[in-house]
């Protein structure tokens, strides 16, 4: 934690639950972020430039490494970004992309704040972005992993009852959900040298899910928020994150006058146990992370 009021800060995670040792995939996304702020003094660039690197690596549930959807040929991803200069961008469900984020900063141009679906798949190819890369070995490797692993009946999801998905299954195959889940989101905040904030969060989706479910990753206020006290990400469960409102909360608590980790480690304490849940954030004067599982994260401030 610094104790100055001024300089560059960013916090980036790998996702609530992931392995520690995927840190070196966070250390390298917060040093391309630290590069890009100084080559623009953006601090939106710089997170977004930090979740590029998540979305590069198919070790992490973003981009080239989102997780197959339940029918094991979908892919479903979302992205935000947001920041104290008035920019403020969505995607939710796009499918044919392949840096999510690239796309929500698009967003930010428009009269929109979230495009959905095959909007945003369009508006994607209108703006000669990259598309998906081809379904690679390592996420049909994950996924069949995620297939040896069913159970007799469905298993149960933190806070959800399980005869829900049967009831309201919306795919073409038949249901098959596994035990493990992946749900995790990728993210960074940033506080630019010239004291603006600015957030980003991709995420590949969630396992086991409905078709066109949408988490937290691209809904303001819930998976990322920043204003003028600073910039906050959250990570885990979508539908608990959005439930709590989780980091418009903890930004809420900033306004009271809370120290930021006072603040993240106040809303994490609230949130069940068994529920893997994350959280990173930058102040005036801080810069932190806290979590209620393992969570591969890097700091860098200057």
């Amino acid at each position: 934690m610094s104790n100055t009021d001024q300089g560059f800060a960013i916090v980036v995670h790998g996702g609530a639950g992931e392995p520690l040792d995927y840190a070196d995939g966070c250390e390298r996304a917060a040093r391309r972020g630290h590069a890009q702020c100084i080559e623009t003094g953006d601090a939106l660039d710089a997170a977004i430039a930090a979740v590029m690197v998540f979305e590069e690596d198919e070790r992490f549930n973003a981009g080239t490494g989102s997780v197959l959807c339940l029918d094991g040929a979908t892919i479903e991803m979302d992205a935000s970004i947001m920041d104290t200069r008035g920019r403020l961008g969505a995607v939710a469900g796009v499918r044919d992309v392949r840096n999510p984020i690239l796309l929500a900063r698009a967003v930010a141009d428009t009269p929109h704040v979230l495009l959905a679906g095959e909007g945003a798949d369009r508006l994607a190819r209108a703006l000669g972005l990259e598309q998906a890369r081809p379904i690679s070995a390592a996420q049909r490797k994950k996924h069949e992993q995620l297939l040896k692993e069913l159970a007799g009946s469905v298993p149960v999801m933190p806070g959800i009852n399980n005869r829900m998905f049967e009831r309201f299954w919306n795919y073409k195959t038949p249901l098959q959900l596994p035990k493990s889940a992946a749900h995790d989101t990728v993210g960074a905040v940033v506080r630019g040298a010239d004291g603006h904030f600015a957030v980003a969060g991709s995420t590949g989706g969630s396992a086991p899910s409905l078709l066109g479910r949408v988490g937290d990753t691209a809904l303001m206020g819930s998976g990322f928020y920043a204003g003028p006290l600073g910039a906050i990400a959250a990570t885990g469960v979508g539908e608990h994150i959005v439930r709590h409102m989780l980091a418009r909360t903890v930004y809420g608590y900033l306004e009271q006058g809370q120290s930021l980790r006072q603040a993240l480690q106040r809303r994490i304490d609230l949130i069940d146990k068994d529920v893997d849940t994350g959280l990173i954030g930058v102040t005036k004067t801080e810069a932190a992370s806290c979590s209620n599982t393992h969570m591969p994260t890097a700091i860098i401030e200057k």
